[in-house]
């Protein structure tokens, strides 16, 4: 891909951007969010429309029209934000578009697809069923359904956007284990993702971006993660985690004994200027726990306490007057409307604080929206931007926009930084350290350890559904965290 350029409403995506991928190579593609990684793999896809450049592939010049042309000619890709068919199944999914027929004719074999499906689950080893609906899996196992659609489809080029952002350790060592394979066969892969320790295990060669042009294309073996870290935000990054040392007083969030079918014996306080980690592998309950405090999902049993008084939170509305927040791990699922404005989306839980008899007061959301979007610098080309169109990490940013014009009492993030890069999750874990100095408690989910020991005041470890440990900042060491997710091992420090 050459001299690629692709003009939004107010933004230069791409300026003159390029790349060059080999067969058989795993190319990293990198840059912070909003650098134009995706949006020049969505017009190798046929997504999108360059204004102008050229894209060469197997040897011939070729114009993409649209993903169905890209997968005829060797191309296939797996978007970062999930788009399944959420009421068809496993196997209708794998095989779209390229369904099995009975014959000659038009009808299609649903049991034929079934039964390769199953086989090609088996390779990937996912205990999912051909025939379940896409609605009931996890985000991780829809995950890996797009990984397995891609490898089937018998493409020469994929590409992976952010691949492993919902995966458990286990599932990252199988989908290593097939690019592997892919790269024996002569599979090229351009792989995208903001977590270092994987590009420089897997890839080869990686290429940066930064400000929708071409920066540089590297061996992967000529260059460190600090000259990496700086070719993608062409600056240096003292403190990915800008940890502080803030006054913790007394709890504002208890939670005594909450149960239902995925968690048990729930028990915990987070306390005004604190920073409160969840770690745990995918499946071991946490976001769980905190849908059903923010009355997304009903509990069993339990009392959840806020400034000391029992609350009783059976939905979202209840839980804002509570003064609780929540940004939600699937962003494009529970917490955008694509479809519509930043402004509007910023305003959407807030309209009560607009209101001016039984109109709104447009200019006052004009102003108060944009400033707040300003102020933890989301990259816009307007607050009348779609929220669809904007990068990854800056649609994370506008959910955390409507939910601090609220200015709750107690925060919940729920992978605050998944598929952000190194400079966004700096200003955003800075972001947290300022609220938790404003006096707002904050529970951060992560999956990611560095991440949970670099912001964490404490960590509440968790598997099958309970908590099994309760770590304190900088009294514990990586390999006694892992111990306690994947064993159960007790590390309780009940120091206040």
């Amino acid at each position: 891909m050459e001299g690629i350029c692709k003009t939004f409403p107010g933004v230069k995506a791409l300026d003159e951007a390029a790349i060059t991928v080999k067969r058989g190579e795993i190319h990293a593609l990198m840059g912070e969010n909003g650098a134009g990684k995706s949006t020049l793999m969505k017009v190798l896809n046929g997504l999108l429309e360059p204004d102008k450049g050229q894209i060469w592939f197997d040897g011939e010049e070729i114009h993409v029209e649209n993903p169905a042309a890209a997968l005829k000619k060797g191309i296939a890709m797996i978007y970062q934000e999930l788009n399944p068919v959420r009421d068809m199944t496993v196997a209708e999914n794998i095989f779209l578009g390229r369904e099995f027929t009975r014959g000659k004719s038009f009808i299609v074999d649903k049991k034929k697809g079934e039964e390769e499906a199953k086989v090609l689950l088996e390779k990937f080893q996912l205990d999912v069923k051909p025939g379940a609906k896409m609605r009931g899996l996890s985000i991780a196992k829809m995950q890996m359904i797009e990984i397995v659609k891609a490898v089937s489809s018998g493409a020469k080029l994929i590409v992976m956007d952010e691949p492993t952002s919902s995966l458990t350790d286990d599932e990252i060592r199988v989908l290593f284990g097939k690019i592997m394979e892919l790269k024996k066969e002569q599979v090229s892969v351009v792989y995208i993702s903001h977590r270092m320790e994987e590009i420089f295990e897997i890839a080869d060669t990686v290429t940066v971006m930064r400000d929708g042009k071409f920066i540089d294309t590297k061996r992967i073996d000529e260059i460190d993660k600090n000259a990496l870290i700086h070719m993608m935000v062409g600056r240096e990054l003292s403190n990915i985690f800008p940890k502080v040392s803030i006054e913790i007083k007394e709890p504002l969030l208890e939670v005594k004994n909450l149960n239902s079918r995925r968690f048990s014996d729930i028990t915990f306080h987070v306390r005004r200027g604190e920073i409160l980690g969840f770690y745990g592998l995918v499946g071991a309950g946490r976001s769980e726990i905190f849908k059903s405090i923010f009355g997304m999902d009903p509990y069993d049993s339990g009392e959840i306490v806020v400034e000391g008084k029992t609350v009783h939170i059976k939905n979202p509305h209840q839980a804002i007057e509570a003064g609780i927040a929540m940004v939600t791990e699937d962003r494009k699922e529970y917490g955008l409307v694509l479809c519509r404005s930043i402004r509007e989306n910023i305003a959407l839980p807030n309209l009560d604080h607009f209101k001016k008899k039984l109109f709104l007061d447009g200019r006052k959301e004009e102003k108060e929206c944009k400033s707040i979007a300003e102020k933890i610098s989301v990259k816009m080309s307007s607050m009348s931007q779609l929220a669809g169109n904007l990068s990854g990490g800056n649609q994370q940013k506008v959910v955390l926009s409507k939910w601090l014009m609220q200015e709750p009492k107690i925060l919940v993030l729920d992978e605050p930084t998944r598929g952000i890069d190194v400079g966004a999750k700096a200003e955003i874990h800075s972001l947290m350290c300022e609220f938790a100095k404003q006096g707002m408690a904050i529970v951060m989910i992560s999956s990611e350890l560095p991440e949970v020991m670099g912001m964490s005041d404490r960590i509440m470890v968790m598997g099958e559904g309970k908590i099994k440990g309760e770590f304190r900042y900088g009294e514990y060491s990586q390999d006694e965290i892992l111990a306690c997710a994947l064993s159960g091992k007790e590390y309780v420090n009940n120091e206040q």
